[in-house]
């Protein structure tokens, strides 16, 4: 794991000595999301589904899949925002980190402030007194390779990792597609016992009797022993990444828990997932239920961060503990979601709104996102829901959202704003923000709303609009207008 352009795919080529970058696959399927290699006679599987976000995904299902991380930091660029990521995930995972300093062959290497920047995040070598093994590697140039995995074995060592090959073989997905030629296809890794050809297999609430068994390599095998990643064919439907697979030994069996398993799914599907929400903080607390308040912080700009972190800290933690899980300069994303349905955190956005589809996962996931303008807001509603007293008499309701295609002059009067509304609908009298790139970038009140020529109360989804504001004239093609209204409830709870 680690930040783009830190060299993880080269350093995963220069472990295989193979060249996936320059379009030589050397014998390995690309699609199968593990390889092997092999030191001293040990082996050592790498698994390369991408990004934190599949990980944490598969960590939500309740999968541990691996034992060990493997952080990559480029010694020339530090640690980026990708890289704090990666660090938050595998800390909410509880999986221990082995940080390789790639690119020291470069001008302007330097290992050591690579090394400083991590002790920041609770990542700290253990030549300074830490818990982490730190190597120098250049993927480039092929150096500390062997130095990497001979850590890697050695902190499996120090882990006392065993699993029994005589067993019946259980494990997880890692991957799992449709292919027209062979069907439901699976990549699975074994953590116990030795798979063959022939088991009949439940993964999820998939099942089958395993047809083939093909290796990293697109060979066909017997058998996989633990740590071995294969490709299985032979299941009736598609599973999900992440599922755990166990061997049967009657058939009848593994069909009768793959339906009883599809049956729950759907009625999971119907009913959303209580995850923390501030809102139900101290009814847990008075049930002895919640001792931690897990935090996602998203903001507008680092120092926006930084003083939420130092508030949070200050407060008084003797009842309920709050953990800052992770934090970023940034619109609230789908990785974030995912990560609070994980660590069963709550999301806090400062002056930023949720991207892309995050706010209709959240919605799904049952993940609770609290949007702030005012810092002290955001301390005042934890406190009061810490001692039960929290009551948002005032509310935001989103009404629509216009995203901006096109910008006109006009004179006399300033900037219009060409906008299609792409959900809702956007009323003269709503208030609105503009959002750039995920960020608040202004808040006020319309001052014009038209279709064509006419002057209009209200334009719903599906139409076009000229809007003019109210004391902004900087408006961008690409921005989005959100509408709302500001009503008053009553608490029922």
């Amino acid at each position: 794991m680690g930040h783009v352009d830190h060299g993880k795919t080269s350093l995963l080529d220069a472990i295989r000595n193979t060249s996936v970058a320059a379009g030589e696959a050397g014998g390995i399927t690309q699609h199968i999301g593990a390889s092997i290699a092999n030191i001293n006679g040990r082996n050592i599987t790498f698994i390369d589904t991408p990004g934190p976000e599949a990980f944490t995904a598969m960590r939500a299902r309740g999968a541990q899949v691996t034992d060990v991380i493997v952080l990559v930091v480029a010694a020339d660029d530090g640690v980026m925002p990708q890289t704090i990521e990666a660090i938050n995930h595998a800390k909410a995972a509880n999986v221990p980190i082995v940080v390789a300093v790639n690119k020291i062959d470069k001008a302007g290497a330097n290992p050591d402030k690579v090394r400083q920047e991590l002790v920041d995040y609770g990542v700290i070598p253990e030549e300074w007194g830490g818990q982490n093994m730190f190597v120098e590697v250049s993927a480039k140039q092929k150096l500390g390779i062997d130095d990497l995995l001979e850590t890697i074995i050695l902190q499996a060592d120090v882990l006392e990792l065993k699993a029994n090959p005589d067993a019946l073989a259980t494990g997880f997905v890692i991957e799992a597609n449709l292919d027209e030629g062979r069907g439901p296809v699976a990549t699975v890794l074994i953590q116990r016992g030795t798979l063959k050809q022939g088991d009949v297999v439940v993964a999820g609430s998939s099942y089958g009797r395993v047809r083939a068994l093909i290796d990293p390599h697109g060979k066909h095998v017997k058998g996989a022993a633990p740590a071995e990643p294969v490709e299985i064919l032979g299941l009736n439907s598609v599973p999900t990444a992440g599922d755990e697979f166990r061997v049967f030994e009657d058939e009848r069996d593994a069909r009768k828990l793959a339906s009883e398993r599809a049956m729950r799914a759907r009625l999971a599907e119907q009913e959303v997932k209580g995850h923390m929400s501030l809102d139900d903080l101290f009814n847990r607390i008075e049930e002895g239920k919640q001792t931690d308040l897990n935090l996602i912080v998203k903001a507008d700009v680092q120092g926006s961060i930084e003083a939420l972190r130092d508030a949070f800290e200050k407060m008084d933690q003797s009842e309920v503990r709050i953990n800052i899980v992770h934090s970023a300069v940034g619109g609230i994303t789908e990785t974030d979601v995912t990560l609070a349905a994980a660590s069963d955190a709550i999301i806090i956005g400062f002056n930023v709104r949720p991207t892309g589809k995050s706010k209709v996962q959240a919605e799904h996931e049952g993940v609770d996102i609290r949007l702030y303008r005012v810092i002290y807001q955001a301390i005042e509603d934890i406190n009061a829901a810490r001692v039960g007293l929290l009551s948002p008499d005032i509310i935001e309701e989103d009404t629509g959202i216009a995203e901006v295609r096109d910008i006109f002059k006009v004179p006399k009067v300033g900037t219009i704003a060409g906008c299609y509304i792409v959900e809702g609908e956007i009323s003269r009298d709503n208030k609105i923000r503009i959002v750039r790139d995920g960020t608040v970038v202004f808040e006020g009140t319309i001052a014009s709303l038209r279709r064509f020529k006419e002057d209009v109360k209200t334009v719903k989804q599906g139409y076009e609009c000229g809007i003019g504001i109210n004391g902004y004239q900087d408006i961008k093609i690409g921005d989005t207008i959100e509408g709302y209204v500001v009503k008053e409830v009553e608490r029922t709870q």
